[in-house]
């Protein structure tokens, strides 16, 4: 049985389509309970849709529970920094952890994703981890990465040759991942 995360409601936010079973943040469900933030439309994703369905979700949660984590992968990671700009209620989030956020600055931008534009880049105003591939082409260089860290004020985590970190990455239960992300969970507690 894997070892827990650390005392949080860990919020599940996949990225545009969903995460199929192999993907490595259904495992995480499976194995850890995540909680994953379900979208109306994966395929169709409207920015602020998605941002009302975080936002009820959140505030969905027991006043008084353990402090929560949002676990995002790939659009999932701007839908936080967006929810994050708008929100008055960012202070029941605890921490974001990112994992391979792409680069929407990009040309040509998959028509469906033009709702996602200007891009969020002010300072999240909580702690985060962002988790970046060095061989992301195709949605994300590093040095888009490594500017979408900085603007958002998160810590960055070069995981290397990792492609997309999806489930075509054949990470399977992505160990290494859910290592990062009670060490770093357990670190904010500690208060670092």
């Amino acid at each position: 049985m894997p070892a827990p995360t650390p005392p949080f409601h860990v919020l599940s936010l996949p990225g545009w389509g969903g995460s199929g079973p192999a993907h490595w943040q259904s495992r995480w469900e499976a194995l850890h309970s995540d909680q994953r933030i379900e979208q109306a439309d994966w395929h169709q994703p409207l920015r602020g849709d998605w941002m009302m369905r975080l936002e009820e979700s959140l505030l969905a949660l027991p006043p008084g529970g353990p402090p929560v984590l949002l676990v995002a992968h790939s659009l999932g990671c701007h839908l936080v920094s967006a929810w994050a700009g708008h929100s008055r209620h960012s202070a029941r989030v605890a921490g974001a952890f990112l994992v391979a956020p792409p680069d929407l600055d990009r040309d040509p931008l998959p028509p469906q994703l033009h709702s996602w534009r200007p891009v969020q880049r002010l300072r999240l105003p909580f702690p985060s981890l962002l988790v970046a591939s060095s061989d992301d082409h195709v949605y994300c260089a590093l040095p888009q990465a490594q500017a979408l860290a900085a603007d958002w004020g998160a810590e960055l985590l070069e995981a290397g040759a990792l492609g997309h970190i999806n489930a075509d990455s054949g990470l399977g239960d992505w160990p290494q991942g859910r290592a990062w992300l009670d060490a770093w969970a357990a670190r904010l507690l500690a208060g670092a």
